[in-house]
């Protein structure tokens, strides 16, 4: 699935000219240059979207849900609006000015802070003031270079472990959103986490279209069928479609297959802007005010980091020496997008793991996040379309990437060095077994750090790579010193 990004690369689109730019448009976005095409570029574009469109529906569930100290909730078709909106522009923006193939979106498990930690101590206007303050700090961070800095001083063996974690964590939300998998409630009393199923078998219309749409993905895949993980998503729909017509389905979850009575909607703009940047710390105190900053900004700092260095390894955008050319970019988009996500009030906004279904399509370039920022712009208005596609017919696809990730990637570490072996294996299973990308780097650092001082080797670790340790030390350590 990976094309090599090289100026080498023969363009199937100019054969007789390897690498050499036919339009305009391919030379702006680098597509013969990364070894892509403007038809890879699409159906990467079309199948990020569909892997990710959830959170439509999803993000408007989570904030929608939750009171603010007055008991006031947020309107669900307002949040919509803003989930789109804010998807739209900041995934536009990182096509036109990263140049990558990263869509971005209201993050989750920020929006879960968000609804639960902040709202319930001051009002929704102040919880999004917090978000926005945290974005300008990110942006701050990028223009003194402090963020580049930190992940340059990753090590290649932890960045590998990282990407592999990224690629087993979606394989998880892959396994649970579609059903495959479930957690089991805490009534149970078991010390088991999660069963086969609903109930522990496999039952249901829903689980079989997953099956057959992960098997049907793999196939084409192993077939080398250009469009893949694309193919599969719609097929799977209409499939899902067929089903839902002719057969009693209990549940599809979050979004039902059937053709939507009226498909376009009226976008309700009423929250954008709604924000009290300094208000929230008059309700909390400042201390409580500015670990809640802080808590928002170690999740979508690091959240985002481990996204970017995954897809960006798994989309050969990463050079020999392992940076990341014209990270500056990608990371100043990432900062706006945290505080547009406050300022419509769409909670932090940061980039999607779920880009990898795209960069799995072939996707190299920012093209595909400009196919994906304007198919969320369409959905401002046909949301009710945007949300036909049933996750259990887009998760196949995380499946599907989450392997040829892991695949890719665990032959680079070297498992003789235990000083990176081991916090790569951490960062890897720490990710989906605390669900959270964060959780998986902060461990993989404080270890690789403590591993290398244990070895006589602490002159090996960057110093930037002390301080961001000693920060998740203290993040850590946060509840039991009484500042949460």
């Amino acid at each position: 699935m990976s094309t090599t990004a090289t100026a080498k690369a023969i363009s199937p689109e100019n054969p007789e000219n390897p690498g050499t730019p036919t339009s305009g448009l391919d030379r702006y976005f680098k597509i013969s240059e990364r070894g892509s095409t403007v038809a890879r570029e699409v159906r990467g574009g079309f199948a990020t979207f569909f892997a990710m469109a959830y959170i439509i529906v999803l993000n408007p569930i989570i904030l929608g849900s939750a009171k603010d100290m007055y008991g006031h909730q947020l309107d669900s078709g307002q949040l919509v609006t803003a989930t789109v909106l804010t998807a739209a522009f900041t995934t536009l923006l990182m096509g036109v000015i990263g140049n990558v193939p990263i869509a971005l979106a209201a993050g989750l498990g920020v929006n879960t802070v968000v609804a639960l930690q902040l709202a319930p101590k001051m009002s929704w206007p102040d919880a999004m003031g917090m978000v926005v303050l945290a974005g300008i700090v990110v942006m701050l961070l990028v223009a003194t270079g402090l963020r580049e800095r930190v992940m340059n001083a990753v090590p290649v063996g932890l960045r590998k472990g990282i990407a592999i974690g990224i690629g087993l964590f979606i394989m998880l939300i892959g396994l649970v959103d579609s059903g495959f998998v479930s957690r089991i409630p805490d009534a149970a009393h078991t010390t088991v986490p999660l069963q086969l199923g609903g109930d522990g078998h496999l039952t249901g219309w829903p689980v079989l279209v997953f099956i057959l749409g992960t098997l049907l993905t793999l196939a084409l895949i192993i077939r080398k069928v250009p469009g893949a993980i694309l193919i599969s998503i719609v097929v799977m729909t209409i499939v899902a479609m067929v089903i839902n017509a002719v057969a009693t389905v209990p549940s599809w979850g979050l979004t039902t297959p059937e053709w939507p009575g009226n498909p376009v909607a009226s976008p309700d703009f009423g929250l954008v802007g709604e924000v009290s940047l300094f208000g929230g710390f008059d309700k909390v105190g400042m201390l409580t005010g500015v670990l809640f900053v802080f808590t928002v900004l170690l999740s979508c700092f690091f959240d985002a980091m481990g996204t970017i260095l995954g897809v960006g390894d798994e989309a050969k955008l990463i050079d020999k020496d392992g940076n990341f050319p014209g990270i500056n970019k990608v990371l100043l988009v990432d900062g706006l997008a945290v505080a547009s996500g406050g300022a419509t009030s769409s909670s932090a906004t940061t980039c999607f793991v779920e880009s990898t279904a795209g960069v799995g399509e072939g996707a190299r370039t920012g093209l595909a996040s400009v196919v994906t920022g304007g198919l969320f712009s369409v959905a401002l208005f046909l949301t009710p379309l945007a949300t036909m596609v049933p996750s259990q017919a887009a998760t196949p696809a995380l499946l599907a990437v989450g392997f040829l990730i892991l695949a890719g990637s665990i032959k680079d570490i070297d498992w003789s060095d235990f000083t990176i072996a081991v916090p790569a294996f951490l960062a890897m299973v720490m990710m989906p077994f605390t669900y959270s990308i964060t959780n998986g780097i902060g461990i993989g650092f404080i270890a690789f750090s403590v591993l290398r001082l244990a070895a006589g080797r602490g002159r090996e670790v960057p110093v930037a790579m002390y301080v961001v340790s000693a920060v998740f030390v203290f993040y850590y350590a946060m509840p039991a010193l009484g500042l949460t």
